[in-house]
């Protein structure tokens, strides 16, 4: 096995493959707080991927209701069960990945999910921990709590899908970094769906063969974001390009929410495969709980979160979520106005850093009524 630096886990791992990092890196940030889990995503990418026979269980996409929430069922628990301790000594992760605790003859820890396990993709649905008992405050973090969590595959830097795969039929594109299946090579042996630990690998059983979550590749490469992000109705999502950290760059915005701000974090870091999706936590939940899901940065994370409003910068590249169907890999803050740029400078969108607010007398003079409640 090759020895890669992971910065995630603050220290070079075992991987079955040499580092070999693409020209530039396809990722994303998901404002959890913002996520009201409609299952608009899930939808969008349902209908335009995954209508076809054999994939009707399949969703490239999901939102889960955390703690109780899985697709498949315990993909995460199963996991974490197996890894047992996963200690961290500040940013360096101690425990071991997914790759160096692989049983002998194996080259990925990991599990295949039963048919059963993706029966119940609603399970856990609005299910809340704890209770407010009589006398009892609403306090932050709540004692009452949970939260969606949207998924897609993480297009990692370290796929656990690509080194399990026997027949080397996943690949990941050097001009972006989507991983991809080559469907051709693929002879069904699922062990990409082992590997996986986020199970986002599917196998089809029609044609034999597994599939994926593609980023939308084709709407990539003519600068537009996925279907998943342009249909997102609580705006929860930018796509772009990530650099590693020391080369970030803070007119990028997802260098500058990543390694900047360090405010959106991967999830389940421990795993070991460098995930390029990232997550703003949730503000109201306890960060013991968040810890395991997105690492030890979660008390910074959401400290500075709760400091948006006196952090103009942070609250206008937020304010550009959702803004536009146009990567943005460029943005810059001019007072009230924040600026999505293209990677040349010329501007993509322009959105006010707070919508203005029209208060119209409800007495309309001209035919002597009150309007009340009316457009």
């Amino acid at each position: 096995m090759a020895r890669v630096y992971n910065w995630q886990i603050g220290r070079e791992m075992s991987y079955w493959y040499p580092e070999s990092r693409p020209e530039k890196q396809f990722a994303a940030v998901f404002d959890v707080n913002k996520c009201i889990a409609c299952q608009t995503c899930t939808l969008a990418c349902k209908t335009t991927w995954t209508s076809g026979r054999g994939q009707e269980y399949m969703l490239w996409n999901n939102v889960e209701t955390k703690p109780y929430g899985f697709y498949p069922l315990a993909w995460d628990l199963n996991l974490l069960n197996s890894l047992q301790g996963q200690e961290w000594q500040g940013n360096v992760y101690q425990g071991q990945t997914v790759f160096e605790a692989a049983p002998e003859g194996e080259r990925v820890l990991g599990w295949r999910p039963e048919e059963e396990d993706y029966s119940y993709p609603n399970v856990g649905e609005d299910d809340c921990v704890g209770q407010i008992e009589n006398g009892a405050s609403l306090e932050v973090p709540h004692m009452m709590w949970f939260y969606y969590l949207a998924r897609i595959c993480n297009h990692c830097t370290y796929p656990a899908c690509l080194a399990s795969c026997p027949r080397g039929s996943i690949y990941k594109r050097p001009e972006d970094g989507i991983v991809l299946v080559d469907q051709s090579r693929c002879r069904g042996y699922q062990e990409c769906v082992k590997g996986c630990p986020y199970k986002k690998v599917f196998f089809n059983p029609m044609t034999g063969t597994s599939e994926k979550c593609i980023a939308c590749f084709p709407k990539i490469e003519q600068g537009i974001q996925p279907q998943c992000f342009v249909n997102c109705i609580g705006k929860i999502r930018l796509a772009g390009w990530l650099s590693k950290p020391d080369q970030a760059n803070p007119e990028n915005p997802l260098d500058y929410l990543v390694h900047i701000k360090k405010i959106a974090l991967p999830l389940f870091p421990q795993f070991g495969l460098e995930p390029n999706i990232y997550y703003i936590p949730p503000v109201h939940v306890p960060t013991h709980f968040l810890k395991q899901m997105f690492g030890p940065g979660v008390d910074e994370a959401v400290k500075q979160y709760r400091n948006m409003a006196q952090d103009l910068d942070l609250a206008g590249l937020l304010a550009l979520f959702g803004s536009t169907e146009f990567i943005v890999p460029r943005w810059k803050r001019q007072g009230d106005l924040v600026i999505g740029m293209s990677e040349k400078g010329s501007e993509l969108i322009k959105v006010p850093l707070r919508e203005p607010v029209y208060i119209r007398s409800a007495y309309d003079s001209k035919f002597s009524i009150a309007r009340v409640n009316c457009p």
